[in-house]
């Protein structure tokens, strides 16, 4: 009966101390053999995206706990822009998780045993300063190692060359994080979303430089050029997650 308890059966809180999104666009063909049942892929001229998150994550804890209680990590996440249509007609807007890297083996552990979001352990180096960020992972076959760096001293005014989007308002729409998470619940057809609240969440379009992204360098990635359609900047954001909510799909023939 594990599943039960992969359905993130606690509410929790955490806060962001910083946050670098990159959202990569990817011909839609291409992303929906990560698609999973009930979920219909998030496109923009004829384009799907894939969002990679790297956060400072501080104090993570159930909801009804003090912060002494917290967990301090670093979170890497990949994710397929998706939406679900309810039994009730709702169209609800959210993200497929690919692969979850974190720098604690508590993390590993926990995560692993209360949700889908298939945690591995990984090295990971941070530098900041006032004028930038420099990220760098390192993971144990280097399937999803990266190197980036983030500069706070050159705003942007339009999404990076070469971005389907063609004002930084509609690259907003696939900045990330989406209202809700989903996964795939087998053992019941169903898709477990979980609904996440932020709290002054406006991020910010910042330049950067990809020296190493090796996850995109797999399938189905490596089958086209996958192209950086935005990165954005937060900090200092207070987060919650709810409860699992389970939609039952449709039986399968």
């Amino acid at each position: 009966m594990r599943y039960l308890l992969q359905r993130h059966p606690l509410p929790m809180k955490a806060w962001f101390r910083h946050s670098l999104v990159l959202t990569y666009a990817v011909p839609a063909e291409l992303l929906t053999s990560l698609l999973l049942p009930g979920l219909i892929l998030d496109t923009f001229e004829g384009f799907g995206f894939v969002a990679v998150a790297m956060v400072q994550t501080c104090n993570l804890r159930p909801a009804f706990l003090p912060r002494a209680f917290g967990q301090d990590f670093f979170l890497t996440g990949y994710r397929v822009f998706t939406r679900l249509r309810t039994a009730e007609g709702r169209l609800l807007r959210g993200l497929r998780i690919l692969r979850s890297d974190t720098d604690r083996r508590k993390m590993v552990w926990g995560g692993n045993l209360l949700t889908h979001y298939q945690y591995r352990l990984a090295k990971v180096a941070v530098s900041e300063t006032a004028e930038s960020l420099r990220i760098v992972i390192t993971t144990p076959q280097a399937e999803a190692d990266v190197e980036v760096i983030a500069r706070f001293d050159a705003p942007m005014t339009e999404p990076p060359a070469g971005s389907p989007f063609h004002y930084l308002h509609q690259a907003r729409l696939f900045a990330g994080p989406l209202p809700f998470t989903f996964d795939y619940e087998k053992e019941t057809n169903s898709i477990i979303a979980i609904e996440g609240v932020r709290e002054n969440w406006k991020p910010v379009p910042v330049p950067v430089e990809v020296r190493r992204l090796s996850f995109l360098d797999h399938p189905p990635f490596n089958r086209t050029h996958t192209v950086l359609a935005n990165a954005f900047y937060v900090r200092d954001i207070s987060c919650e997650w709810k409860r699992g909510v389970r939609h039952p799909l449709p039986a399968m023939p």
